[in-house]
């Protein structure tokens, strides 16, 4: 368990690390870097959104083909 904690501490201040250089050593403006990534961000979760209305659709599809199939429960 320890070990694992570690590990996940050691990959977050990583990932810091390297965003922050990244961020420092850019060739661009800040503003426009900005921008970038405000844009690449809308494009991300507009792909997520529509990852996700396609995947609620097949499950709704197959909601359906299974309760066609079933038979109805006999009554008590």
């Amino acid at each position: 368990m320890r070990r694992a904690i570690f590990w996940i501490y050691g990959f977050l201040v990583g990932g810091l690390t390297g965003a922050g250089l990244i961020l420092l050593f850019t060739p661009q403006s800040g503003e426009d870097l900005r921008k970038e990534i405000q844009t690449r961000w809308r494009q991300i979760l507009e792909e997520g959104r529509q990852a996700a209305a396609q995947h609620r659709a097949e499950l709704e599809r197959e909601l359906a083909m299974l309760t066609r199939r079933t038979p109805p429960a006999p009554s008590s």
